[in-house]
């Protein structure tokens, strides 16, 4: 071979040398250990949520080939475990916060305000605002609702018809009547009730009681708080036609319902999925909440996705956050019907609006009690639970149970500032 053969042949080696060395320097960029790696943090749900989300979450990362999600579920105390890991360096980047935890969670400057990074393309008008308002502080949005729920009653319908009830209770009047009528003929009892001030808000706001005053003291103690309290205790108490979970040998307001120990309970969308499972052969319907005092009245439940203001990956962060509340990934969580949509264009898309059992459900968020109490909710929450439920069991008057409640709680909440 000639000298200039050679020449030709040494620079075509080192020109295929050079490509290959590209190529894999090229895959090497494209490969997994250079991916960012975020954290997101829940707590456990049931194995549908738990297996829905996960194929998001999958989705997400084929979507999204330079972010890797690591997903952690936290199974118990689930405020106390994210609060502990924010102070710490095990924090995750989003994680779920529920509207009752917001506010203080937004005073303390450890959310990051997502107003930055929402485009005009996001779409954030297409949020109902009763929900979004749940993560609004000073202007500020710290996070995204990702479903929600409200409170509706559920109805045996085999029992309604044995005992001659053609349609549910439209005012609480009605619904005590027929609790008359269901209670010892076709259920053990006519209605379920829930004494936490979860179940019970919206009653107090009936007659223009407040739960949290403008301060964020306790202030169900007032007389127009108490008149609202008082139709659960006459209903327990002098109909003796209500039972708690606990009176039947049950475990919540769904489980002694889908056992047929009481005709009425009112509950949220999760009891849907629940009871189609669990109890396949009942035979239910839902309806609103039967109006108080003239009044339609409610309660919300909702959760936000929320990033980490000490964040190190907070544009991986935002792009997780933005497909999981976005159009499609809220399309793809709220299709299968355990969760509603936040979002109004999913919701319409869906069509749970006139869905048969979600639609009582759905109209009540226009009207619903929103689920805070302010920076210090367990204070309230806390002490209103204990303190009802003794005046439900007739150890103290309602007055003498709810003024122990509301003083006991504000001494905590002055405590803790």
């Amino acid at each position: 071979m000639s000298k200039k053969s050679w020449i030709k042949f040494f620079t075509l080696v080192i020109a295929i040398a050079i490509a290959v060395i590209s190529y894999h320097s090229f895959q090497a960029s494209k490969s997994p250990t250079s991916a960012v790696t975020i954290k997101l943090s829940g707590w456990a749900g049931n194995p549908v949520e738990q297996n829905l989300l996960r194929q998001l979450l999958q989705d997400f990362e084929a979507q999204h080939p330079d972010i890797k999600v690591r997903y952690e579920v936290i199974s118990d105390q689930y405020m106390d475990v994210i609060t502990t890991r924010l102070i710490g360096e095990a924090a995750p980047d989003v994680f779920y916060l529920e509207s009752l935890e917001a506010p203080f969670f937004m005073g303390q400057n450890i959310l990051e305000p997502l107003n930055s990074y929402i485009t005009p393309e996001f779409d954030l008008e297409d949020f109902e605002d009763s929900l979004l308002d749940n993560f609004k502080n000073e202007n500020y949005i710290y996070g995204l609702p990702k479903d929600y729920s409200t409170l509706a009653l559920f109805y045996n319908k085999k029992a309604f018809t044995s005992a001659g009830l053609n349609r549910p209770p439209r005012t609480w009047d009605e619904l005590r009547s027929y609790s008359q009528q269901l209670t010892g003929k076709v259920n053990r009892y006519g209605f379920g009730v829930s004494p936490e001030l979860s179940y019970q808000a919206y009653k107090i706001a009936a007659f223009g009681g407040k739960v949290v005053d403008e301060n964020g003291y306790a202030a169900f103690a007032t007389p127009e708080g108490l008149q609202g309290l008082q139709l659960v205790i006459d209903q327990y108490q002098k109909d003796e036609t209500s039972a708690q979970a606990t009176d039947v040998g049950t475990n919540s307001g769904t489980e002694m319902f889908g056992q047929g120990r009481v005709g009425m309970v009112i509950e949220g969308n999760w009891a849907i999925p629940y009871l189609e499972t669990t109890f396949p052969q009942l035979e239910f319907a839902t309806a609103e909440v039967p109006t108080i005092n003239d009044k339609k009245g409610t309660m919300v439940f909702t959760v936000a996705y929320v990033m980490n203001k000490q964040s190190q990956h907070k544009a991986a962060a935002w792009e997780l956050i933005s497909f999981l509340t976005g159009k499609e990934g809220m399309a793809k969580w709220t299709g299968t019907g355990f969760a509603l949509p936040t979002r109004r264009s999913v919701a319409a898309k869906l069509g749970y609006d006139r869905d048969a059992l979600r639609s009582p459900l759905v109209a009540g968020v226009d009207y619903a009690t929103m689920w805070q109490l302010g920076n210090y909710p367990g204070a309230i929450a806390n002490n209103f639970d204990n303190q009802f439920l003794s005046a439900l069991l007739g150890q103290q008057s309602l007055k003498s149970a709810m003024v122990r409640a509301q003083n006991a709680a504000n001494q905590q909440i002055r405590a803790r500032e």
